[in-house]
């Protein structure tokens, strides 16, 4: 059966009775549906309030991943059945998870719920508009949008200068059409013309402020705190400038709340939040993170696409921010993976390929030890796949171990929770470890030495080449106060450099930096490396063309 069939045929309890799992009762509960629910303010509070004493909060893993391949890692998978795992073997787990982004539900990658036995559902649900969060936030940051130009056809009381607006539009799909664009056009009453742009949704800073907000108060403080431009003396314009904070906010009073689902297994899940990790900083809320470490001895959660990228931001942003600390990490690698990165084409992965394996180790090898430089405990979860080989597993578990790192085999795609009770064991292993765990740079040295730190420990560059205006816009940034922010790294997911045709573990290049921006709103420098692009487009044969619904409303193709 495909992951949509597996997910269908499966019967749900209701999200009261998952609820009741972790100590929450109805009154606490928002329903949306039979199947979904928000977190009422005055419980997230006391899960809040609780999971910031670090005494009685839960242990938190989080699940990052190799380098990710046209093959597919399942890094979702590995979460889902990893908690599912801790609950076999006796142990109190709730999983928090990103929110699936329409762009790559209908784009390449499918949706991002799991796959098999190892599944959140209504998987449908969660795909596409779940409980309307991404909606809400696509709203509020394009009402932002319509305020700013408003501002400056009514009189422009502030003197923006419309050039300077850096403020962009957005949709939460695949367009590359609205990349660049020009808004106004029309005749007088149409608006002032000039050059704008939109972004995916996911990557818009409305989703990293939602996502590091706890409260409504924090979030009418982050977004009247946005850059949106510079006026005729050059001098920043914030929104809370034109005095619509609370409009906006209006529009995410639902938003912030996290997500209640259940996995195939009955577990609980919070699902909340979606930045991608590539031009976005990749977890999921911080609010769903407090309410899971409240009510979970093991939270299992996730970070985009590999650990050179969700990973590290997880650490020096999110983790920085929140006073959270991790106690242990899994990397999820596959075989065939590594063989793609060994120089197999994907037509080729079902024949057994030793000297691939080895080769393609490199990269699994580089995560490891980028791992390792943040002082986590960490273990390697192989994600087996049917056409995997003894001997090829029996490879990456000894290249993990002359690394020193364990590496357990993951059968969560085809038993579930009862494929990850050996990796369940692993990670209880692990967070019972003492650690000294350690940022990879400080907040209290020049933007530009961050990218730096950023370049040549992580992604193994020689050097740093910084485009004119992005090395300007550096210096204005630290003139106006915003020095001490942590980076925001916007760079391709398919390779841990900047370029997507890099496979494997490059090393001693030039890791170029073509521009930067601030959100000074969600506390972070975004600084694009390469020919990153922050509106994907969609592929020549997109998934939406295998995705139909029936007059039943039964959704196929979704994956």
């Amino acid at each position: 059966m495909t992951d949509i069939e597996i997910a269908q045929k499966n019967v749900m309890e209701p999200v009261e009775k998952i609820a009741e799992k972790i100590g929450i009762d109805r009154e606490s509960l928002e329903l949306y549906g039979n199947y979904k629910a928000k977190i009422s303010f005055e419980k997230l509070n006391a899960l809040q309030k609780k999971a910031l004493d670090s005494s009685s909060r839960g242990k938190l893993v989080l699940v990052t991943a190799m380098t990710p391949t046209a093959a597919g890692e399942g890094k979702s998978t590995v979460t889902i059945a990893l908690g599912d795992g801790l609950r076999k073997i006796g142990r109190k787990s709730v999983i928090a998870l990103r929110e699936p982004s329409l762009g790559p539900c209908f784009g390449i990658k499918g949706g991002a719920c799991g796959g098999g036995y190892a599944q959140v559902v209504p998987m449908e649900d969660i795909n596409l508009h779940f409980t309307g969060d991404i909606h809400a936030i696509t709203a509020a940051n394009n009402l932002m949008a319509a305020l700013i130009d408003n501002h400056i056809q009514q009189g422009n009381s502030l003197n923006i200068d419309p050039r300077t607006i850096s403020w962009k539009r957005c949709v939460d799909l695949n367009d590359r059409s609205l990349r660049n664009v020009i808004v106004g056009l029309g005749g007088k009453i149409d608006g002032v013309p000039r050059e704008s742009h939109f972004q995916i949704s996911v990557a818009s800073e409305i989703m990293a402020i939602v996502c590091l907000s706890k409260t409504i108060s924090e979030l009418k403080e982050r977004i009247s705190k946005i850059t949106i431009g510079a006026d005729y003396s050059k001098n920043p314009v914030t929104f809370g400038s034109l005095g619509c904070t609370g409009a906006v906010v209006a529009l995410l009073k639902d938003a912030i709340r996290p997500n209640l689902v259940q996995t195939l297994e009955k577990n609980p899940a919070f699902i909340h939040g979606g930045p991608f990790a590539n031009i976005a900083h990749g977890c999921n809320s911080i609010n769903a993170t407090l309410c899971a470490l409240a009510l979970g001895d093991y939270v299992v959660t996730e970070a985009g696409f590999a650990a050179d990228l969700g990973a590290e931001k997880f650490f020096d942003i999110k983790c920085r921010m929140n006073g959270l600390v991790l106690n242990a990490a899994v990397i999820v690698a596959t075989v065939r993976a590594l063989k793609m990165h060994g120089g197999v084409a994907k037509t080729e992965l079902s024949a057994e390929n030793i000297p691939a394996v080895e080769i393609g180790f490199a990269n699994l090898k580089a995560h490891i030890e980028n791992m390792k430089k943040f002082g986590v405990p960490v273990a390697v979860a192989i994600n087996k796949f049917i056409t995997d080989t003894d001997s090829e597993i029996a490879l990456v578990q000894k290249l993990c171990a002359e690394s020193g790192c364990s590496a357990v085999v993951c059968e969560g795609w085809e038993k579930g929770g009862a494929g990850a009770i050996d990796l369940a064991h692993k990670v209880v292993e692990l967070c019972d470890l003492t650690f000294e765990f350690k940022n990879i740079y400080p907040l209290d040295i020049p933007l530009k030495e961050k990218i730096e730190i950023l370049a040549k420990e992580i992604y193994r560059a020689s050097s740093v080449e910084f485009e004119g205006k992005a090395l300007k816009k550096l210096n204005q940034f630290e003139e106006q106060g915003f020095g001490s922010l942590p980076i925001c790294m916007a760079k391709t997911q398919n390779s841990i450099s900047h370029d997507k045709s890099l496979q494997g573990a490059p090393k001693d290049y030039v890791f170029p930096i073509r521009d930067v921006q601030l959100y000074s709103g969600a506390g972070f420098v975004v600084a694009f490396a390469g020919d990153i692009v922050d509106m994907p487009g969609l592929p020549k044969a997109p998934a939406a063309l295998n995705i139909d619904v029936d007059d039943d409303g039964i959704i196929s193709g979704l994956f």
